[in-house]
This record gives structure tokens, sequence and C-alpha cells, in this order.
């Protein structure tokens, strides 16, 4: 099966490729489009009509709402549990709905990324100043129009950078930006814009970020209280990309993009109480290069096909440790092909085959190392219905797993079949009042460090099994006179079989082992409402209230059985209101979450105390011509509130960052 599967792949990538050199016929395009490839409405309106939730931030609500980093833009969003380590630079992951960092993908202008060796996603590298909208998606997303490998997640983040040309416009489009704040941090970034002709659209960009992330943070032992700073926080980073849009056609599109990323920094460790001494460094490069090609015909048939190559490596050193016992290199590779076939034979139905391969493989500098290596090949088939007032979704996924080692033993190799289900209803034609639910199950295959690691993994792993059901209503109103109003409710339940989890062999070597089974509910609003006012002025207010019941379900007769997961806080949110008016924009928001464990068996002193960190956010801007120049200020943790996201890793306290923007 997968031998064909592979085959029938490749056929229709270098389809794709020869399409480009043949003529092009008659282009019929104008005259309708496929819907499930030109997205049209706003973005309130496709996230009250979705089947399953959606949220979408784009860089305008970003600004409007106080929006600093990727962080904070993560907090707005329902349903996200981040895990922050502190200061800029700092591995900051995601989970969705209890199911875990590792369950949730990441796709970066429409090609997933991918963490072969932890399975997670480190969010920090990613920079919202080169980012044009963000996108949460949990379940199945009603375009159908996507690789197989954005179908095998819970839920996925969606990051998209590369902005469109409007019109026929030749002219260069230049931002430059320096960022400016507390705790030596340093941040310019540059982006160049240009069409070349009208078929050819080119951009670069490039940032660098310097941190010392020396902040002050208050210690406590006993009736001790002393007064202490981050050490060996220090950080150096960058990242460049270069992307293209070509139209050969006005029915075809070709898109590459080549990206860097650098990270060289210090590991400050956990907060000790009698010394905080850590030499620890960690250098970690990534290097990729994708490409992507669209074709369609009429409008009825459409392809879609991908290519990439990904390379990271990671470099650790502990001086503190003699002869380098503890220093350690890996790299990964990735190769990856993805086609993506659209029929739609009707206005009411649509169908897409997806099917994507790819190849990993990890070497390390460590003589425990079996170089192991894993060939993936995802299939799915979707059809969707949509009538004036239901639109349903059904997918049904296949996952092929091919494992195997060069110098030990490889972990078992792995297939599933995995079905979904999706509806929107709207009850009333002349409302936009929606109703949606979902089911989707889905299953994770273990990663190479569960699966090979030293003393950890485990080669005879089964994969993670989830369920997922999520029932909720959304409504997008004018209630009132330059009112605008927008309302989502979800209820879920979520189950995981089989979970991955660590246990003790003896004092000093753990086993991953399948023991763990997890039932998560939970609740998720959000309530965004705008009011125009007179004379320029305008009120925004955005809200999001999550809450979380993940509880331990493995074994009835343990003493840990009910308990809530470790870093699951219950209650979580945040909230921005902005005043925009003819001078200067100003939003005051916060975000807050609920006491936390910082392990499943809630030992004593392993509570993490819940916060609130306000902050505001002042900005102007000045018009001249075709150039404009950006102003902004933000105050984080305005009231200087000690907490953590993380146990023992204490968050910044109250800073100032100035950021100084240009356009042409």
């Amino acid at each position: 099966m997968a031998k064909h599967s592979v085959l029938f792949m490749v056929s229709l990538l270098f389809s794709g490729v020869a399409a480009l050199s043949q003529p092009s016929g008659p282009d019929t395009l104008h005259t309708r489009s496929l819907g499930e490839v030109e997205v049209t409405g706003t973005h309130s309106q496709r996230m009250a009509a979705s089947t399953a939730p959606m949220h979408i931030l784009d860089r305008q609500q970003m600004q409007r709402m106080g929006i600093s980093d990727m962080a904070d833009a993560l907090h707005r969003m329902p349903g996200i549990t981040l895990r922050d380590y502190g200061g800029a630079g700092g591995l900051k992951t995601v989970s969705v709905r209890g199911f875990g960092a590792k369950h949730t993908g990441v796709s970066y202008d429409g090609v997933m990324l991918s963490d072969c060796q932890s399975g997670e996603t480190d969010l920090s590298r990613y920079s919202l100043d080169n980012v044009a909208h963000l996108q949460l998606t949990i379940g199945d997303n009603d375009d159908l129009f996507l690789p197989a490998r954005q179908a095998a997640n819970p839920a996925v983040l969606a990051i998209e950078t590369l902005r469109r040309p409007n019109g026929d416009e030749l002219a260069t489009h230049l931002t430059a930006q320096l960022k400016a704040g507390s705790f030596g941090y340093v941040s310019p970034f540059l982006k160049y814009e240009q069409r070349l002709s009208p078929h050819l659209f080119l951009s670069a960009q490039g940032e660098f970020v310097h941190a010392q992330n020396d902040y002050p943070f208050t210690l406590k032992n006993g009736e001790l209280t002393t007064r202490e700073y981050r050490t060996n926080s220090r950080m150096n980073q960058g990242h460049g990309e270069l992307n293209l849009l070509w139209k050969p056609t006005r029915s075809s599109e070709v898109t590459a993009k080549v990206y860097y990323y650098d990270n060289d920094r210090q590991l400050p460790g956990i907060v000790r109480y009698y010394t905080n001494l850590s030499r620890e460094t960690l250098h970690d490069r990534t290097a990729f290069a994708q490409a992507q090609y669209v074709r369609r015909w009429d409008n009825r048939w459409a392809l879609k096909t991908i290519a990439k190559w990904n390379w990271a490596s990671t470099a650790y050193r502990d001086p503190l440790y003699s002869d380098g016992v503890r220093d350690a290199d890996y790299w990964q590779r990735e190769g990856y092909a993805s086609a993506c076939l659209l029929f739609a034979p009707t206005p009411q139905w649509t169908f897409d085959y997806s099917a994507d391969y790819s190849m990993n493989n990890l070497n390390s500098s460590l003589t425990t190392d079996v170089r192991p290596y894993r060939h993936t090949v995802l299939q799915s088939l979707t059809a969707k219905w949509t009538a004036s007032r239901l639109k349903a979704t059904v997918r049904l996924l296949h996952s092929l797993y091919r494992n195997g080692a060069e110098q030990g033993q490889s972990a078992r190799n792995m297939s599933r079949l995995s079905p979904s289900l999706s509806l929107s209803y709207r009850p009333f034609q002349s409302e936009q009042f929606f109703v949606r639910a979902s089911y989707k199950n889905i299953f994770r295959a273990p990663t190479f460090n569960e699966s090979y690691f030293f003393h950890y993994g485990s080669p005879d792993l089964r994969p993670e099994s989830t369920h997922q059901l999520n029932v909720g209503v959304t409504y997008v109103a004018m209630p009132w006179p330059q009112t605008e109003l927008t309302l989502t409710l979800d209820g879920y339940q979520n189950h995981v079989d089989d979970k991955i989890v660590a246990v003790p062999y003896n004092m000093f070597i753990f086993r991953c082992i399948n023991v763990g089974k997890v039932r998560v509910r939970g609740i998720d609003a959000t309530l965004t409402a705008q009011q125009r006012l007179t004379h320029g002025h305008t009120l925004l207010l955005a809200v999001n209230y999550s809450y979380q019941q993940a509880l331990n379900r493995t074994n009835a007769d343990s003493p840990y059985y009910g308990l809530q997961l470790a870093y699951t806080p219950e209650h979580q949110g945040a909230a921005s209101l902005s005043w925009e008016n003819p001078w200067a924009d100003v939003v005051l928001h916060v975000h807050a979450m609920g006491d936390r464990w910082t392990s499943n068996e809630h030992y004593a002193n392993t509570s993490v105390a819940g916060y609130a960190e306000w902050g505001v956010t002042a900005q102007r801007r000045f018009a001249w011509r075709r150039q404009m120049l950006t102003l902004r200020l933000d105050v984080k943790n305005l009231f200087d509130r000690q907490y953590e996201i993380v146990g023992h890793y204490p968050m910044p306290g109250r800073s100032y960052q100035m950021t100084l923007s240009y356009q042409l």
C-alpha cells in the first residue's frame, strides 16, 4: 500500500510540474472560481460559518488589540495553554484543549513545520513582524484543499506571512523597524518587497534579536526574602527568508520560500535556593526550502503540489561537567512532498484527495545513537456538501509509518484509519447565527526522543489515540447602529488513550510506556464588540475565556486518579479594551491563568499560583505622501507582578519596549 501511495503521489507532482510548460488553453477562471481555492468573506464570517472552532487574528487586529509578540497573540486565542520559560527567546510551546504540545501542528505559509526529535514546535522563533495573520483550527478545516499532514493533528496553528501585491502596482515597499526595551532587548527588522513584473513578486526580510534577559525577581526561602537576578540568560537570535510569488497564467501560481534561523543562547535553568550557577548553552539552527504549485481548470478541478527539504541542528554544552560528559549535538533532516486534487462537480459537492510522503532521520554525537529514520505516507479523502443553511464535511485519513534504525532496534511500524465529521447549521435565514458539531479521531506516532533517547525511550511504544467532540454556537450581529458584535461558545470533550508517559525504571533510568488515559472537558468562549463613536473615535473590546478539566483516568485504584494534568489550568483568559482616536491609539490588556500543578501526582510544594498580567500600549502613526512612520510604546506587566508559567522559571516583572517603524 505504501508503494502504490508514493507512486500515485509522485505522478501527481510530475503532472503539476509538466502543466507549467503546457499551454493553459482558454482561461475561464474569471467567470467562476473554486470557492475552496479563493477564500472570500470577512474573518468573522468565516469563523462564524465554520463547522469546527476557528479563531483568526490578522495583522490589523493584532495592532488594534495591543499584541506585541507571539506569546501575547497565543494568549488571545481560547483553548490554548502556553508554556513559557521566561524572557525574550525563552522556549514557548502550546497545547490545545489538554492534548499536549505534540498534538498541536504548526504550518508556515501552507506547509507544516516538523521536529521529529521532540515533536514540539518552539514558537518563540517566529516573530509577529512578518506575520499577516494567525489562524487556529480545532478539528477539521472547512478548506478541503490542504495537505493530508494538516488533517493529522487535533489542532493546527497556521502562520501566514506572504503579502500579495495589490492590482498591477510595481512600486517598491520597504519596512524598517527598530525595537528596544528593558533587560538589554534590541531587535532590528528589515523587509523589502518588489513586484518585478506583472507576474512576479519578490520579498526578502531579516531580523536580529539580542537580549540579556537579566531581569530581577524575588526569591523566598522560608522567612528569608532576597532580590535576585536571572543569570546566564543572554540570547542572540536571527532569521532571514526569501519569498517568491510567480503567476505564469491566471489559473496557475507558484510560491517558493528559503528560510534560515540561528539562535545562540545561554540557558539559565531553574531557580534554586542556594545557587543559580549555570553555564549551559544551546545553539539551534534551522534551514528549509519549500515550493508550492497550484493549477486550476475551469470551475471544477484544481491541483496543488508541495515539496520541502528541512535541516535542523542543536548543540548543547555544559562546561560545569568535565570532559564534556553532558555535551551533545543532534542533526535531523526531512524530505517532504504532497499532492492535493480537488474536484467540485456541482455547487453543492466538493471532493479532495490528498497524499503526503515524508522521510525523517536523526543522528547525534552520543555513543548510544542508533540513527533512527522514518518513512511516512498520509492519505486523506474528504467530501463536503454545502446548502443554503447546512454545511457538512466528512474525512477519512489513512496514516502509515515505517520505522527503522541503522545501528539498533527500531520502533514498531504503525498504520491506522482515522475518521472525522463536522456540521454547521444556520437555523434562521435572516440571522448570522450558526450551530456546529464535530467529531475527530486521530493518533500520534511516538517521537524519536520517546522511542530512542538513552535511558528514556522505548521502541515498543504504541501511538496515542485521541477522540475529540465539539458542540458550539456562533453569532455575528449589528444590534445597534455603528455596533458590531461577534460571539462564540463551544463545549467539548476529549479522550486520549495509550498516552505516553515517562515512569522511573530505577533511580537513574526512566522509560516511556503506554499507560495513560486522559479525559478533558471544557468550554471556550469569545466576545468581540466594536462601537464607532463620533469624530474618528472607536472602542474595541475583545475577551476570551477557557475552562479545562483535564483529568487522569489511567487507573481507578491509583491515588492520582481524577487529578488535573500538570500545567493545565482550569481557568484562563484574556481581554483587551482599545480606544482608537485621532491622536494616539491606546490599549489596556490583561491575560490571566489559574493555579496549576507541575506534576501529575500533585506532590506537596508542586503547585504554581495563578496570576493576572496587565499591560498598556500606546501607538501613533504619522503619514506623509506614500510613507508611514509609526511610534509605539508597550508597558508589560504593568503592576510588576511576579509569577511563573513553568515552575521555578520566573517571568519578567515590569518592562518597557519602544518600537519605531518606517514604511515606504
